[in-house]
């Protein structure tokens, strides 16, 4: 692995570098292959959490997160099943850490820049006219001013989600609030892609092997770290009221597989 102050450059050999901080749990493992890493999670049951991650934030306060825009992140990976099939979540690229999964900080709302995969029963339905779980191209700012302002209508707004045409006509004005844009990743899973997002201070643009899948115009804030991980969980947030998480069986070996990852600076 290459370091500078202006990037990092890693192909997982001979291992991943020092930058690096792990995070195994449960039934997960972090594998090399000589050439790649796999994020393994194998006989994954529901009564216990599961998790195979790198990151680089674990024990920072939220300040000292390492990454504002403008940055590129390009990552190549494949997966050992296809959307509908790998159970729990997945993916890579830029949080904030807002629900005290690693390090001691206090909760937060969510800032998300990343490819994110979601199995059933996972139904986060954030977006629209995307659908609630699947592989996704997908940002979240709940930082921003606008749902600060929002916010306070929440008792009389969230109700009224509940009837269909009050839904498609108001969610699409919280959705901007929160920066919420999501894109349905069609590329197969299991085959070999090159990911790659271009984060800017206005602009969020992502592609996949060249072809641009979205670009939104809600670009979330710094400083927020970098995750890359395959666990077993689920949730469930509905912007009418509904919530729910849990873990999932998943019997087998499924996994992860990771040629190379870069963060460039700009």
């Amino acid at each position: 692995m290459a370091v500078d102050i202006r990037a990092i450059v890693e192909d997982f050999s001979p291992e991943p570098g020092s930058h690096w901080k792990r995070y195994v749990v449960g039934e997960g493992a972090l594998e090399r292959t000589g050439s790649t890493l796999l994020f393994v999670n194998t006989d994954t049951s529901a009564h216990r959490y599961t998790d195979a991650q790198i990151d680089d934030y674990q024990d920072l306060s939220r300040r000292r997160f390492l990454w504002r825009p403008p940055l590129t992140l390009r990552v190549r990976a494949r997966f050992s099943h296809p959307a509908g099939e790998l159970s729990g979540t997945a993916g890579f690229g830029f949080w904030n850490d807002p629900f005290m999964m690693t390090g001691r900080r206090m909760p937060t709302l969510p800032r998300v820049i990343w490819f994110f995969y979601a199995s059933p029963p996972s139904d986060m339905k954030l977006d629209l006219h995307t659908p609630g779980h699947g592989w996704k191209a997908a940002t979240l700012d709940a930082m921003r001013l606008p749902f600060f302002l929002l916010a306070p209508t929440a008792p009389l707004g969230v109700p009224l989600m509940n009837i269909g045409s009050l839904y498609r006509a108001v969610w699409p004005i919280a959705q901007r609030a929160i920066g919420v844009s999501e894109a349905a990743i069609e590329a197969p899973m299991t085959e070999w892609h090159t990911y790659v997002i271009e984060w800017d201070t206005r602009l969020a643009r992502f592609s996949v092997d060249g072809e641009t899948v979205m670009e939104s115009l809600s670009s979330p804030g710094g400083p927020l770290g970098f995750v890359m991980w395959l666990d077993n969980q689920y949730a469930v947030v509905k912007p009418w009221g509904r919530f729910g998480y849990g873990l999932l069986d998943a019997p087998g070996r499924q996994w992860m597989e990771v040629d190379t990852l870069s963060i460039e600076p700009d």
